[in-house]
């Protein structure tokens, strides 16, 4: 009796309501609980990297245009391609990690949905280029047409 007394002051721990591993499955429990209430529902936000990634390959490019008119089923936006029902997902989970799209699945459906501020970003990007004017290359090639046509002074 005497050890028995000896070991539960020496290891506290060990006592049910102390043990490690319960402390470890309520903790667990509670991040369980804050997930489904939709507490911790943010996710990072997508990267530049992650979008233009997303936006180099023609088919998710026609697939954002498609999103654009309506909300589609993920065997509707497959259709007018030429590629497996898992090509048409893979390129869909690309656009919704990059965050261009998002995808919920209503009964027994999935279905697509365009992200209408996912390219703010990007956009903001590209219009600190807006600033420089387009080069004109009609004015450029009749500028050196010029210059190839004046003889060169000799020195």
């Amino acid at each position: 009796m005497l050890i028995k007394n000896i070991q539960a002051i020496q290891r506290p721990y060990m006592r049910t309501e102390f043990a490690p591993n319960r402390i470890f499955n309520h903790i667990v429990d509670l991040f369980a609980l804050a997930r489904d209430k939709g507490c911790m529902t943010h996710a990072p936000a997508p990267s530049l990297d992650q979008v233009f990634m997303a936006l180099a390959d023609p088919t998710r490019r026609a697939i954002l245009a498609m999103l654009l008119e309506d909300d589609m089923a993920v065997t509707d936006v497959a259709h007018p391609f030429d590629m497996s029902l898992a090509a048409i997902s893979k390129h869909l989970g690309i656009l919704a990690g990059a965050g261009l799209i998002s995808q919920e699945k209503r009964g027994r459906v999935k279905w697509c949905k365009l992200e209408p501020d996912a390219l703010r970003e990007a956009s903001i990007w590209m219009q600190a280029f807006g600033q420089f004017e387009a080069v004109n290359l009609d004015a450029f090639e009749r500028f050196l047409a010029q210059e190839l046509q004046t003889p060169v002074p000799d020195a």
